[in-house]
């Protein structure tokens, strides 16, 4: 490890929404012996019609006191900026509760999505650009009240093509132009991968445009290939290597030494991992292998608090 990397972890799973598998979820993820986990707030029922729904908050934060690890928020999926304009408030609502709960419960990171919108013309598409560099300026004011780092996190489109989103270089000058010092961006790999199999371009330097801004990493493999044939069970999907598998890193073919060499992120750096169940067997094979790949990451001296 870095000392300029703050650490390795992974992303606990939700469990029932009573969290009564909440506190031994956070234990399995633990005995990985990993520095950070990333708190699903997207999946614990934790906000209602945009409100917070405090007992449940008490009840987390309960849960989560006392353990001897770096907390980072996944929010919820559903928050697009570059949606319909008269649903922007309400999306908006739920990132400001969301903020609210990952600074109560002392989360140092806030993992949102970057915009989807279907594919129209190009008019039409620099809109939902601007309008959403207006909300993340906003949402980063937020974000610094609660001493949060907003971290926008890279898609990937359908494998039709009627669904665009900003591919990593793309996501790089959006937020240099939002210019926020709370403002930066999680860095999907396997979601680079899958975007660019179908838009072209070169994975390095895509993720390489995007890692100087990249506070926070999410770390799982796959093979860039779009889940464009109807399969019956995940099983299968493996073994075509099909879609966003969230596969153990190493098993896929995302070239993870290269990626290492060529990008530069800020100080302070979280590489987390987001495992899908099926693999939790073989999770401490993939926390020390994305341990080993932090241990070789380059970091820039001087990065946005």
């Amino acid at each position: 490890m870095t000392q300029h990397v703050l650490g390795t972890g992974i992303s606990a799973k939700p469990g029932k929404p009573d969290l009564s598998e909440f506190a031994r979820n956070l234990d399995r993820a633990q005995a990985f012996g990993v520095d950070t986990i990333e708190l699903p707030i997207f999946d614990l029922d934790l906000v209602v019609g945009g409100r917070i729904r405090r007992d449940q908050l008490e009840a987390l934060k309960a849960i989560c006191a006392g353990r001897d690890v770096i907390y980072t928020v996944h929010g919820p999926l559903a928050i697009n900026f570059f949606d319909a304009p008269f649903r922007s408030q309400r999306h908006f609502e739920i990132l400001q509760a969301s903020l609210e709960i990952s600074a109560e419960l002392g989360a140092v990171h806030y993992v949102m999505h970057s915009g989807l919108v279907g594919v129209a013309q190009n008019d039409g598409i620099e809109e939902a650009y601007a309008r959403q560099r207006e909300w993340l300026a906003r949402a980063g004011d937020i974000a610094q009240q609660h001493h949060i780092i907003l971290c926008v996190e890279n898609l990937f489109g359908g494998y039709e093509g009627k669904i665009h989103t900003a591919s990593p270089s793309r996501l790089a000058r959006e937020l240099a132009v939002v210019g926020h010092s709370h403002v930066m961006a999680t860095l999907d790999f396997s979601h680079a991968h899958l975007n660019l199999s179908f838009t072209g371009g070169d994975l390095v330097s895509e993720c390489a445009a995007l890692a100087p801004f990249a506070k926070h990493l999410h770390m799982h493999d796959s093979f860039g290939r779009q889940d464009d044939i109807w399969m019956f069970t995940q099983g299968e999907r493996l073994a075509y290597g099909h879609g966003d598998l969230h596969l153990p890193v190493g098993w896929g073919n995302i070239p993870w030494e290269a990626l290492m060499e060529s990008c530069v992120f800020p100080k302070g750096v979280v590489f987390n991992i987001e495992l899908q169940d099926r693999y939790w067997h073989v999770g401490q094979e993939c926390v020390d292998a994305t341990r080993a790949l932090a241990a070789k990451a380059r970091t820039a001296l001087a990065a946005a608090a």
